[in-house]
Order: structure tokens, then sequence, then C-alpha cells
């Protein structure tokens, strides 16, 4: 999907954080992505990353299109620091409307490699930062009158997909927003779970060998990947008001790959490899 062109300033006034808003390189990942399109939509937005020259390129771009941003540069397995990352945010634009926590690593990969430090480390980035962030963000939004969190999961915490610590975290991750939902709806405050699924981003592009690109396509129902773009369409659509009724949920993008049984994804995949080698057969 090409970056949008189009915006309905749904979140103008608001004030949003979003984590891992960096990208490495001139691509868009997935942190990008939702930044950039939720200040199009209107949100002054504090981009929060490890890395402060990809975070302030991301900032470069919003800004060159006109949106509000600003950086935020630190650690947030630390506790300190996502305070500090609130505090900030609040200090510079007024309130906390919107908190996207959407940093993620995934190794360790097999069980004989999880030792202690390289599990505690996958379950610090992907579930304890969310954590606290989260726990720095309530007061903020209560104190707004309500807000949105999103957290920014995987199917592989929804299935199997062989890393020892990273699905296990990203299921998690779903957890802990279903509870944030239950806690404190009454403070006017929605929580809710993105799992990305079969995307291409910059960093998977470098990581993925095109056989296995090829094969992905071929076993999804609509046939194509998704990008970081779709990835951001869905964030900006449940940090809105058009979905006030929407809370607790878990919302797979991933082109329907999580619904398609083992069978049907052979043969679609067997049909589609089948075809393709014909037609380079053609061509040769």
């Amino acid at each position: 999907m090409p970056q949008p062109t189009e915006y309905y300033s749904r979140l103008k006034g608001r004030s949003a954080i979003v984590t891992g808003a960096g990208t490495h390189g001139d691509g868009v990942g997935t942190g990008r992505a939702i930044a950039m399109l939720l200040a199009a939509e209107g949100a002054h937005v504090a981009l929060v990353d490890r890395d402060g020259d990809c975070v302030e390129e991301t900032r470069r771009r919003i800004e060159a299109a006109g949106g509000k941003a600003f950086s935020l540069v630190g650690d947030v397995t630390a506790n300190a620091d996502c305070r500090h990352f609130v505090e900030q945010t609040v200090a510079t634009t007024g309130r906390l409307d919107i908190l996207v926590n959407n940093v993620g690593i995934s190794d360790p990969v097999a069980l004989d490699a999880a030792d202690e430090s390289g599990w505690t480390r996958v379950i610090d980035v992907n579930l304890k930062s969310a954590m606290l962030m989260i726990r720095h963000a309530v007061p903020a939004m209560k104190a707004a009158g309500g807000g949105s969190i999103v957290n920014i999961s995987s199917i592989a915490g929804m299935r199997a997909h062989g890393s020892i610590a990273y699905g296990p975290s990203k299921a998690a991750m779903a957890q802990l927003a279903a509870e944030i939902a239950v806690m404190h709806g009454r403070d006017g405050i929605r929580a809710n779970t993105v799992a990305p699924g079969h995307i291409m981003t910059p960093h998977a592009m470098h990581v993925l060998p095109q056989g296995l690109r090829t094969l992905r396509r071929a076993i999804g129902p609509l046939g194509v990947e998704g990008d970081a773009w779709d990835i951001a369409r869905a964030v900006a659509f449940l940090a809105s008001d058009d979905a006030r009724f929407i809370t607790g949920v878990l919302l797979p993008v991933d082109g329907g790959v999580t619904q398609i049984g083992p069978i049907p994804a052979h043969f679609l995949a067997e049909a589609e490899i089948t075809a393709t080698d014909q037609v380079m057969e053609g061509k040769m």
C-alpha cells in the first residue's frame, strides 16, 4: 500500500506517544508509518526511540509534511525514562491522549539458545516496556478525560512461529491491553492490540530470503504482503473516535493468514508457485 494521501483530521488537537518511532535507513518501518499517519491526522506526536538519528528522520518527515512532532531519546525498558517520556509529552503538548507501544525484538529463537539474559531482554523490550509506558500514561490520560492505548503485537502471539521468547511476549502484550481495557474503561481509556502478520518492512526486507517472501504471499488468502502503512491505518482507526466503542480487541492485520488452515494454504501455495514457475519457463 502506498503512503496515504488523504487525511480526515480525526486526531486534531490530540497528543500521542509512539515508541520505536525510528526506522534505520530511508525506508518506512511500522513505527515511522504510525507516527507519520497520526501526525497527518492532526495529532502532536512524541517520537520515542533509542536511536536519535533514526527518530530525527521521522520528525523531519512529519514536519516537512506540515505535521507536529518532537523527539525523545531513551530506553523504554527503564522506568525513569518512561516517566520522562510521558512527563515531557504533557509538558510540551499539555495532555496525553494516545499511546502506541510499538517496540519489539525477536531473539533468542531456539530453546537451547534461550539463556536467562536473552529471554529477559525480549520480555523487557516487548512487554515490560509496554507496562511501564502504560503505567505512566494512564494518569495523564485520566487527567485529559480519557485516551486510547494501542499495543503492537504480532500474529506470532496468536499462532506458534518457532520463536521461544518473541511469541509469548507478544501474546502477553494482547492480554495486557485487555486487562487495561477492563481496569480503566471507566476512566475513559480504551486499550486494544494490533497483530501484524506478513508485513514487509525495511527490516524484514533485509532478513527474509526471497523464497520465504514468495511462500508467505502464496499462502495468504489475499495473495499479497502487507506493509507498514496497513498497520498505521489500523492504529489510526483504533486511536480515533471512530473506534470509541471498541476496547479490549485483538485485531490481526495479516491478509487473513491466521484464518486459513494448513491444507488450503498448501494448495494455494502449490498452485501459485507452479503458475509462477510456468511463467518463468515460458520466458526462458
